[in-house]
């Protein structure tokens, strides 16, 4: 946590977080000549703010794209907020908005940091005993690249030759399309017919998974994109993955999920 304060205390970091808000997934170079900052005072303020997790870094073939990470923010506003006068609690309050607002058509990323080991969080996020308890949905896959899913959420099945594992490397990497939207799905989850057919409409995205050891800890960076712009499933997801990690998170650490599983969006 005085990493995320002291981070957030200089004025430069905070605009490089305005900057990231305006257009997320920026390059070092679009950073630079958006702000009136030498390279290498922007590269040294983002180290800072990276190592708050407070911006993720994302390898997309040779650039480094980075992203704003609500993670922290969510962790500690509400911990933290009756201890800070009305001016804090409200800046507080605009920056968690903004770290969780993004641009209609970017990607989400979210880092979070978790006690446990790669293999269990591998677990977590494949074996239908764990994915139940905080997700509320299991899938019937075998895990191997190219091979189709199907999601079971709600006793309600979600099948398609289109929902297929992308990339599956135990304990360090997992990317999937995302299921298929079917009336089914929709009545169970309590979506309306208007929205389940701007869902319906938009193109397959995709969710990748990067699990990295951080000392006792591991590393967990969710990077959800392929939105359409105005992408209806972009706003959905945007308030869903957060609470869905971080019921993830406490499972994996305590052995016991945060409270209704059934809350998620997706």
């Amino acid at each position: 946590m005085d990493e995320v304060f002291k981070a957030l205390a200089d004025h430069s970091r905070r605009q490089l977080l305005d900057s990231l808000n305006a257009r997320n997934g920026q390059t070092l170079r679009e950073l630079c000549s958006g702000l009136d900052m030498a390279r290498q005072s922007v590269s040294k303020h983002l180290a800072v703010l990276e190592a708050a997790n407070l911006v993720t870094a994302v390898r997309r073939g040779r650039e480094k794209l980075h992203y704003l990470n609500a993670e922290p923010i969510n962790a500690i506003a509400d911990r933290w907020i009756s201890h800070y006068d009305r001016e804090r609690v409200r800046a507080l309050a605009d920056l968690k908005q903004a770290l969780e607002a993004s641009p209609v058509n970017s990607a989400f990323v979210y880092t979070t940091y978790i006690n446990t080991t790669p293999e269990k969080l591998w677990q977590g996020l494949t074996d239908p005993a764990f994915t139940r308890r905080y997700w509320g949905v299991e899938f019937e896959a075998d895990w191997k690249p190219g091979s189709t899913m199907t999601w079971v959420e709600r006793g309600t099945k979600t099948s398609h030759p289109d929902q297929v594992v992308l990339e599956s490397d135990p304990y360090r990497r997992l990317s999937y399309t995302w299921h298929t939207f079917t009336p089914d799905w929709a009545k169970t989850a309590g979506v309306s017919e208007e929205a389940l057919a701007e869902l319906a409409a938009e193109q397959r995205s995709k969710v990748t998974f990067e699990i990295e050891p951080a000392g006792a800890m591991t590393k967990l960076t969710v990077v959800h994109d392929g939105f359409e712009r105005e992408s209806t499933l972009r706003e959905m997801i945007q308030h869903g993955w957060p609470a869905l990690l971080s019921s993830l998170k406490t499972l994996l650490e305590t052995g016991e999920p945060l409270p209704d599983p059934d809350h998620q969006d997706s």
